[in-house]
């Protein structure tokens, strides 16, 4: 950043929306100098407030401009920025702020202070709290006007590769969210490889990307750091509902998303043609991009294909592109799985979509597809420095610069998940072909990943579902999917007494539909939900007939659910669930 004020002070490095309304709604833009100029006076104005070098400084807001200024204001100060979802619950907001020990906190609203006023009386460590709504940047841009420049500057270059640069937190099995401690070298090396091998994405004279994904995400923070690295313009966007309209005015060249939105666009738009009774013409139109991108493959693509995928690209394709704002090359999907179909669909309307694949502990991606080295429904190969093995049990296992030194105050959650060789243990099942592209087969640890590439842990929210007293067992599920939902088990011990109350008669089986049982699970499951967040929690639940038990192989002899047994025997009941 330092660099790009003193080599290009006027270029453009991000675009800020103007605060205009509606179709006249557009961009302002920020200098690499302008940048500049305001990291220092933000991160002056923390100094003042008495953050010292290593204190944590937490960062609860949506994806947008004043997220980035402060996170390199942090980094300015030299203290350790800590990203929290804008959808958190209080007890997850309480707990990452506890166990952090954030002596300072950026919230994005009103909304948001409330959430961090409730639960500040278990906080000793926690002494500011700072609102964008409430001018917080303007406030600690006149409390650091005595701070001298040669005091910051020393701040900023004091911290090595091997200090801490951000604690990002992730599920566990537990429930409680894990701080992946990454450093400043972790940031190097990944940001050194992957903007190199994406070079076609970056480097290009009017690179950009419109960013809208959580900066909480790993994923989106390490694509924001690269955009600065090498003068991407960027722009910020949490306003989902308006993303199309703002696509047509800033233009992106590329964009990067979770596949849920890829599934969202794609059934967007066929059913916005059955709508205009051009359903056949778009199935159609879809078949063949499928095609042509398979034959692509191969390095054959068959001239009728051929011929109409030349057709279609004027009456289909283009429009799809257009909705992109009609400049966008390439867009890199990651945290979770694309499919195939969806890959190369993208790809034969002249998309090119690169699925890459990576942890929080990893400091975003360990591999990707490139442009000149892509297949199709594999993630890709490892980037350069990073190694991949698979154990014994079809674990992949990652070693790399890029891998986290381990997670704050966990010791022995570090010691599970990176061995004495220093092999990260990814939890995921995969394979390695003969060209060295990785394929990600299955899960091995019991973290959903949801369509959005939310990570989930199902346990906190089994646990609290469970613990209402009508309730005997809970899985949830929803990896892959658009939502989380729930299977559910009445315990038949407690049942007789609830349904004599209810003056209900017949058995468990014969009242999984009855509006008073789901209301009482419903209950349960409320109740569950407020632990996490929006994102996370349980929109649809079912009734299970018949409870699960040991006698029944459902559960262990510590009583434990075996989690593939029932997903296996419930297969039809989860399909239900996502049925439209």
């Amino acid at each position: 950043m330092v660099r790009n004020a003193a080599e290009a002070p006027d270029a453009v490095v991000f675009s800020r929306p103007d605060g205009t309304e509606g179709d006249a709604a557009g961009w302002e833009d920020v200098t690499a100098a302008e940048f500049l100029a305001q990291v220092r006076t933000v991160a002056k104005g923390l100094v003042a407030c008495g953050i010292e070098p290593g204190d944590r400084v937490a960062i609860v807001s949506r994806t947008r401009y004043e997220w980035t200024l402060v996170d390199y204001a942090t980094w300015f100060a030299g203290a350790v920025s800590v990203p929290i979802y804008e959808s958190s619950s209080e007890e997850q907001i309480a707990w990452i702020l506890g166990d952090s020990g954030a002596k300072g906190v950026f919230a994005e609203d009103g909304g948001h202070v409330a959430k961090v006023t409730a639960v500040r009386k278990g906080l000793p460590d926690l002494h500011h709290v700072w609102s964008f709504a409430d001018n917080a940047l303007d406030v600690l841009t006149r409390l650091g006007g005595d701070v001298p420049d040669d005091d910051l500057e020393q701040r900023r270059t004091t911290a090595g590769p091997d200090d801490l640069a951000t604690l990002i937190y992730t599920s566990g099995t537990t429930g409680r969210p894990k701080g992946c401690m990454l450093t400043h070298g972790n940031f190097e090396t990944e940001l050194g490889v992957a903007v190199a091998e994406l070079h076609r994405l970056f480097d290009a004279d009017d690179a950009s990307t419109l960013l809208f994904l959580p900066l909480a995400h790993v994923f989106a923070r390490i694509i924001q750091v690269g955009c600065v690295k090498s003068r991407t313009r960027l722009g910020h966007s949490a306003d989902i509902k308006n993303l199309l309209p703002q696509l047509q005015t800033f233009r992106p060249t590329f964009i990067l998303a979770v596949p849920r939105v890829f599934e969202k666009v794609f059934n967007t738009a066929s059913q916005n043609a059955t709508a205009d009774g051009k359903g056949r013409i778009f199935d159609r139109a879809a078949d063949v991009a499928i095609a042509y991108s398979r034959g692509l493959d191969t390095g054959r693509v068959p001239l009728r294909v051929r011929a109409q995928h030349a057709v279609f690209s004027r009456l289909v394709y283009s429009k799809l592109r257009a909705a992109l704002g009609g400049a966008c090359q390439f867009a890199v999907s990651g945290g979770a799985p694309l499919g195939e179909r969806l890959g190369h669909f993208y790809r034969g309307i002249g998309l090119c979509v690169l699925e890459g694949y990576g942890l929080t502990e990893t400091t975003a991606a360990l591999t990707v597809n490139l442009p000149d080295a892509q297949k199709v429904g594999t993630v890709g190969r490892p980037l350069p420095g990073t190694s991949v093995r698979v154990s014994d049990d079809g674990e992949l296992l990652f070693r790399g610069g890029q891998v986290f030194t381990g997670y704050w105050n966990n010791p022995e959650a570090t010691a599970e998940v990176i061995d004495a060789d220093g092999w990260l243990h990814s939890g995921d099942v995969g394979e390695v072909d003969d060209e060295g592209f990785v394929r990600i087969t299955g899960r091995k640890k019991e973290i959903l990943v949801t369509a959005g590439g939310k990570n989930v842990a199902p346990a906190v929210l089994e646990d609290r579902v469970r613990a209402h007293a009508l309730v005997s067992q809970c899985l949830v599920v929803g990896d892959g999917q658009p939502f989380i939902a729930a299977l559910v088990t009445i315990d038949p011990e407690a049942f007789p007494a609830w349904a004599e109350q209810h003056g209900k008669t017949g058995a468990i089986a014969d009242l999984t539909d009855d509006p008073d049982l789901r209301q009482e699970v419903q209950k349960a499951v409320d109740d569950a939900n407020q632990a996490v967040s929006k994102a996370e929690s349980i929109r649809k639940f079912t009734i299970l007939p018949h409870d699960w038990t040991e006698e029944g192989g459902q559960l262990t002899p510590s009583l434990k659910l075996k989690r593939n047994v029932v997903l296996r025997e419930c297969r039809e009941a989860v399909e239900a669930l996502y049925e439209l």
